[in-house]
């Protein structure tokens, strides 16, 4: 949850650098809790008085084109405005696949009302900061300014989301970018290694979809394919503007008056029906060459078919070493998580505190995990152990819970036994399993986690704008989550593990339950990964 700094994400200049940071804050971020480790400081004033004080903060409204608006006006010398847009790689059918990754690029440029010289100008006389960003379940636009600037900032997100002029020009040097950014990824594996996980945890679907641009897609993506997508996604009702440190009366003000007016557009271009099936079969020859050339077509997929909930397949994926040279092989063994709506995941979230982890030349102390499981147990026991740290991504219908590690390459299979073991160790009710004292430990250093994010404006709005868009329920106040955190127990953290290590997860998608392996190394060392898990009694 906690937000790297902003990068103006639309200067080519710093392209590389922008795509990795948000890249990394994608892979690490999207999650109902943030995993850095803080000091707890418990609260002053009682559930009562902050859930009264936060009701009085925080408002939402429906504009009569069905835009939803959230604000909290919190007192200060600047504020924070976002709009979030339900969109991203798991909406993306064989037509568009790609379009996701091209289209946050394209932002922040030139308008039906100035050019991209002149937009820029004019958000950097701002002063403030400005970002696009595009994960698998949102597109994002988020902004931080002076508190007289907030009208001028939300005329400039106004145009560049309602009213972008994007030529052919623009979209071909983003494809270069992207291509450029997709061979720098796939060489680093702690960037590309979690985007596999997703691809065979939720095989062929949703979820599963790919956040990069394939670059086999790239010749088929064109001005029509981003008008296509902008047709499909930009929609009122797939909308949320939230506000931070405005008042409500002035959000729905400014809200009116630069999203009030944005209506549906009519078009004849349907995306999910079939118009030539020798050119769907053509299409598909094409896209599983190397020689590709321009093509478009609608893709045959039914309306229904975009929203279905995320199915966990599971599944195994060797991928060879990037390099000759490469010292490590990396391993990451996962399960099908929770959502974020569910009950348990606050347990889910204090679990992974407790599993922790992270490098063999991890610096720290006490609150920054180095009484964590994965420190206590894995590497300071086996010093050949380079790195070994859990991870949890939460999404709306479902979820990926695991472990990743790396070691050196005639290690691993010792190294799969020992990730099963810890994995199996959270389940046990004896020796060896969780106690009270880690449990109470985990769950401090939780709520300070989310307390002290909850401290920078552009988390709250985050906070703010994706509960709006993925919850629809009331919102959830950062102190009814302390309440649910501090009512754990240590039987709540076990039964949550028995559910996600055993398979028993039961979601929308009706997973299968079984492991997902992701590994990269030497195949013939790692050739009974499966089993080695199965032996364990995880998975189904």
């Amino acid at each position: 949850m906690k937000l790297n700094k902003i990068v103006f994400a639309h200067n080519t200049k710093n392209t590389k650098h922008s795509f990795l940071k948000k890249h990394i804050q994608y892979l690490f971020q999207k999650k109902l809790f943030s995993t850095s480790k803080k000091t707890y400081f418990k609260l002053t004033k009682n559930s009562n008085e902050l859930k009264n004080e936060y009701s009085e903060l925080s408002k939402s409204f429906v504009l009569s084109n069905g835009v939803r608006v959230v604000s909290k006006a919190i007192p200060g010398h600047f504020s924070t405005l976002g709009v979030y847009i339900d969109a991203g790689s798991r909406y993306e059918h064989d037509n568009i696949r790609g379009t996701s990754h091209l289209i946050d690029r394209l932002s922040f440029k030139a308008t039906k009302n100035r050019s991209a010289e002149n937009m820029i100008n004019s958000l950097e006389s701002l002063g403030g900061n400005f970002m696009c960003s595009c994960s698998r379940e949102s597109l994002i636009y988020q902004t931080a300014i002076f508190n007289n600037d907030v009208e001028n900032m939300i005329k400039l997100l106004s145009e560049t989301i309602l009213d972008p002029i994007i030529t052919k020009e623009d979209l071909e040097e983003q494809k270069l970018t992207v291509q450029y950014e997709i061979t720098e990824i796939t060489s680093k594996p702690e960037l590309i290694l979690p985007e596999m996980v997703h691809i065979t945890a939720f095989k062929n679907n949703t979820l599963g979809n790919p956040l990069l641009c394939p670059k086999e897609r790239l010749p088929f993506i064109s001005l029509s394919t981003i008008s296509d997508y902008r047709d499909l996604f930009y929609r009122p009702e797939r909308m949320v503007i939230a506000f931070v440190g405005v008042e409500h009366d002035k959000a729905r003000d400014l809200a009116e008056k630069y999203f009030g007016d944005f209506k549906n557009k009519e078009t004849s271009y349907n995306p999910f029906v079939l118009q030539n099936k020798s050119l769907e079969l053509e299409f598909q020859e094409k896209a599983l060459s190397k020689n590709t050339s321009s093509i478009s077509l609608p893709y045959d997929i039914s309306k229904e078919k975009m929203f279905l909930p995320a199915h966990y397949t599971g599944g195994i994926m060797n991928i060879p070493l990037s390099k000759q040279n490469q010292e490590f092989t990396h391993i990451y063994i996962a399960f099908e998580g929770m959502p974020l709506s569910d009950p348990d995941i606050y347990a889910l979230a204090t679990l992974q505190i407790l599993l922790g982890g992270g490098g063999s030349f991890s610096a720290g102390g006490p609150g920054k995990g180095m009484y964590s499981r994965l420190f206590l147990n894995v590497l300071n026991q086996y010093g050949w152990i380079e790195s070994c740290v859990s991870f949890n991504h939460s999404y709306t219908d479902s979820g990926i819970f695991g472990i990743s590690a790396s070691c050196k390459h005639d290690a691993a299979q010792a190294l799969i036994n020992i990730i099963c073991q810890e994995l199996v160790f959270t389940m046990h009710k004896g020796r060896k399993g969780i106690n009270k004292i880690e449990t109470e430990r985990a769950k401090n250093q939780l709520r300070s986690s989310l307390m002290m994010n909850l401290e920078s404006k552009m988390i709250i709005l985050e906070d703010l704008g994706r509960q709006a868009q993925t919850i629809n329920q009331k919102k959830i106040t950062a102190q009814e989550m302390c309440d649910k955190i501090s009512s754990l127990t240590v039987n709540d953290l076990q039964n949550v593990a028995e559910k996600i290590f055993t398979g028993l997860i039961k979601n929308k998608g009706q997973g299968t339950g079984q492991p997902t392996i992701v590994i990269q190394g030497k195949a013939e060392k790692l050739s009974n990964a499966s089993d080695i898990i199965k032996r364990y009694g995880l998975g189904k």
